[in-house]
């Protein structure tokens, strides 16, 4: 230390320290979701480091527990809204592990949420485990559709499940596919096709349903 620096000097100095970081936290807290990037960055560092690669055509799983930050006005059971959110850090982890969303950069893409349904069929009460399975189901030339269910661990009852529309920009989602698919899977790793699979009764029907709806705003309905 300093000597021309004296003990009060030296805590005040602590004491501005402390103040600072204080406030430079409750700024961020308030000016952002910082509980939200935070854990979105975890994940991409524990599916970057700590898992396994995975094929394009694999399902794959992330576990969740429902906390107290995520219970409705009821207090007894997960938020409505929170499985949308919930879905934002599945799908990251599906994007790192299976390198679709490092393909779609390294050729000048970009990709973004187009749309999204969700079906409820049980609540995931307070305290609960559950599993977000995700996979991809369909695709076009700009657009890649995914499945995410909300699994029960014990009785492998399905909460609720998803269906998004990721619109990728730029890039050709065709070849990004056709790209992916033709990595060798990991040994050991859950079976997979290397062919486009068939698009499912329910994501056609919900396509034509989304259709409809453009139709309808762009004549002004």
């Amino acid at each position: 230390m300093d000597p021309r620096i004296t003990p009060v000097d030296s805590s005040m100095l602590y004491y501005y320290v402390a103040v600072g970081t204080l406030s430079s936290l409750v700024f961020f807290y308030w000016s952002l979701d910082l509980h939200y990037f935070l854990r979105l960055g975890i994940v991409y560092v524990n599916a970057r480091l700590f898992k396994k690669k995975s094929h394009i055509l694999d399902s794959l799983k992330v576990a969740g527990i429902c906390l107290t930050t995520d219970v409705d006005h009821l207090l007894t059971h997960m938020n409505n809204a929170r499985f949308l959110r919930e879905i934002d850090f599945a799908r990251a982890d599906f994007y790192q592990r299976t390198g679709l969303y490092g393909a779609i950069r390294s050729k000048g893409g970009s990709v973004c949420q187009g749309s999204s349904t969700i079906r409820y069929r049980k609540f995931i009460p307070l305290f609960s485990i559950y599993h977000i399975q995700s996979k991809v189901i369909y695709w076009d030339s700009s657009n890649i559709y995914m499945e995410h269910r909300f699994i029960s661990p014990g009785d492998e009852f399905v909460r609720a499940i998803a269906i998004c529309k990721q619109r990728v920009l730029n890039v050709d989602v065709e070849d990004i596919m056709r790209n992916l698919m033709s990595t060798e899977k990991c040994p050991g790793g859950p079976e997979a096709g290397h062919s486009k699979p068939e698009i499912p009764l329910d994501l056609l029907r919900w396509m034509e349903c989304n259709e409809i709806s453009s139709a309808n705003l762009r004549n002004g309905c």
